[in-house]
């Protein structure tokens, strides 16, 4: 492997420690979690007493005024452990952000603390039953009524829904002027009109609640909108390489650990007398395998330097993101064939991975929407 260069001492010193709260805390109830749909807030608020939910928040209103990195570290290790049903990443480098760079100093008080003990959980509902990776297309309506927004509309595949206190909603606040109609408003959880749907059941990522949303006459304080009415659509431009990058992270982390998982294995398992490790095409797949995560571990790793310092554009972030799930899936698929019929047995960690990759090349914007993109930039040249 490559060296990484990136990482200080206190980030693997950081890192020892989230594995070792991992194993304690989240591997040994994973399974039942799958079961139950969702992770118990319990391990949230436990999170928070250790300072792994929103470190980069400023230390003003409760965080640790972290580089990037250390979300890095902690997202690393939770793919790497596939505890796929921790949404503590959305959370992070997500929600609190838009209310730390967007919100308003009542908004900051008032939310981030909480964020960051874990007492408050946030989600952000952009995608709707006609309106996925089209962001421009989204229905749900605000509509300013004196000091208030009356907030109408469904959203869904909502990651963190189930369990979230806070909502930051995309919505639509003057319908007529399009994506510069669009703004972000926080709804807690209590308000009349707000409803939780049913918990999604998926193909993978089982312990993850992922909900369906509803507002009906939803009565939102207007001091609960981020920034400015009308600017929500340039807010998620703005963040969206972040989310993005996150993807690609988690994708490779996983994609790593699937190809440990499967040299052990092949190295233990025998078949016709013989270790399947002896086999040419074994190796010859490893080989491959290998050299395909070193590349794309590179790649990642000058992004992330390329973001430490704002400089990470949106083409960029939406390459890294299709190319890196694109190569987690090829690379899980090959790992669940050189396991064999082992591999598709649940038990199993390479068949959960194998489950919980596929979702990857969807959400956070679909990869043809991010090839979309790409091209444009390359057009536009």
């Amino acid at each position: 492997m490559i060296p990484r260069t990136l990482f200080s001492s206190d980030h693997e010193a950081l890192r020892d420690t989230v594995r070792r709260f991992l194993e304690n805390e989240a591997v040994p109830h994973h399974e039942q979690w799958e079961q139950d749909g969702q992770v118990p807030k319990a391990l949230w608020r436990k999170a928070g007493e250790q300072g792994f939910l929103c470190p980069m928040v400023s230390e003003e209103y409760g965080g640790l005024g972290t580089d990037f990195l250390y979300s890095v570290v902690i997202s690393e290790e939770i793919s790497r452990a596939g505890l796929t049903g921790i949404g503590w990443g959305l959370h992070t480098e997500i929600v609190a952000p838009y209310i730390e760079h967007y919100g308003s100093e009542a908004l900051k008080q008032k939310y981030l603390p909480k964020m960051v003990s874990g007492e408050m959980i946030g989600a952000i509902a952009m995608s709707e039953p006609g309106a996925g990776s089209d962001l421009q297309g989204v229905k749900t309506t605000a509509v300013k009524d004196g000091d208030h927004y009356i907030l109408n509309g469904s959203k869904t595949f909502i990651t963190n829904g189930q369990n979230a206190d806070i909502v930051i909603v995309v919505a639509k606040t003057d319908p007529s002027k399009g994506a510069k109609g669009t703004s972000l408003i926080i709804v807690e959880e209590g308000m009349e009109g707000f409803e939780k749907g049913k918990n999604l059941k998926k193909v993978g990522m089982k312990a993850q609640d992922t909900s369906e949303l509803f507002f009906q006459d939803v009565k939102v304080p207007a001091e609960n909108l981020i920034g400015q009415e009308g600017m929500g659509f340039v807010y998620l431009m703005q963040e969206l390489p972040q989310e993005r990058l996150g993807i690609a992270i988690n994708g490779l982390a996983m994609a790593e650990s699937a190809f440990r998982h499967t040299v052990d294995y092949v190295k233990e398992r025998k078949a016709f007398g013989q270790p399947v490790a002896g086999f040419q095409n074994t190796q010859f797949k490893l080989a491959e395998m290998r050299t395909k995560l070193d590349v794309a571990r590179a790649y990642v790793d000058r992004c992330l330097e390329l973001h430490l310092k704002k400089e990470l554009d949106i083409p960029t972030a939406a390459g890294a993101k299709y190319w890196v799930t694109d190569l987690q899936c090829e690379i899980i698929d090959e790992c669940v064939q050189l396991h064999g019929g082992y591999g598709y047995m649940w038990e199993y960690p390479i068949a959960r991975m194998f489950a919980d990759a596929r979702v990857q090349r969807i959400y956070g914007g679909t990869n043809e929407i991010m090839k979309t993109i790409v091209a444009r930039a390359v057009l536009a040249d």
